[in-house]
């Protein structure tokens, strides 16, 4: 595999956008979605001696971004409420490389797929402020974010039966409220 460096006097200009709408189809709030974005950059700032280079940059930004929003539903969630949550980014684990495979690369779209996807994406942001709080918060951490549901149930304190009816009955809204939006 090819090294990858990094470039972080490019990185507002190639990657502010992509991961702003990643992060804002995951937070639905326009503010926190932008200190994300911030923090996500100030981190890899940080742990740049870290990078190994062995992910591309771009994939390398992702994993730290989608630590970021964990670490914000775990904040917002959690029993001692107002806890903040830090994660040290020089472990292995933490590097991103795991991501390599799952992570589509944002740069390979044509311009209709790009006005497709924003419509889209726009659709779904609608059709999830619709949700009752909790039912967008469940369906957004298991069905966008793909967390295990072991993790939610322990941050949002249900059982795993109520998580699954959440999650129906948020997938069958957000399908209603699609095919009346989008299709």
């Amino acid at each position: 595999m090819a090294e990858h460096t990094l470039n972080p006097n490019t990185w507002i200009d190639k990657y502010s956008d992509y991961l702003f709408n990643y992060t804002i189809s995951r937070i639905n709030d326009r503010e926190i979605a932008r200190d994300l974005v911030q923090e996500t950059f100030f981190a890899g700032l940080k742990s740049m001696k870290n990078f190994k280079g062995e992910a591309s940059e771009s994939t390398w930004l992702i994993s730290i971004l989608k630590r970021k929003i964990i670490d914000h539903y775990r904040k917002i969630n959690s029993a001692k409420g107002k806890a903040e949550v830090r994660i040290n980014y020089s472990d292995a684990e933490s590097e991103g490389d795991w991501l390599e495979e799952q992570v589509a690369d944002p740069f390979d779209k044509t311009a209709e797929d790009k006005l497709e996807n924003e419509e889209l994406g726009d659709a779904i942001m609608n059709c999830l402020s619709k949700l009752p709080e909790k039912q967008a918060t469940v369906f957004r951490m298991k069905t966008i974010e793909g967390l295990d549901t072991e993790f939610i149930c322990k941050e949002l304190d249900i059982t795993p039966s109520n998580l699954w009816v959440i999650v129906h009955r948020a997938r069958q809204a957000m399908a209603d409220c699609l095919e009346t939006n989008w299709f």
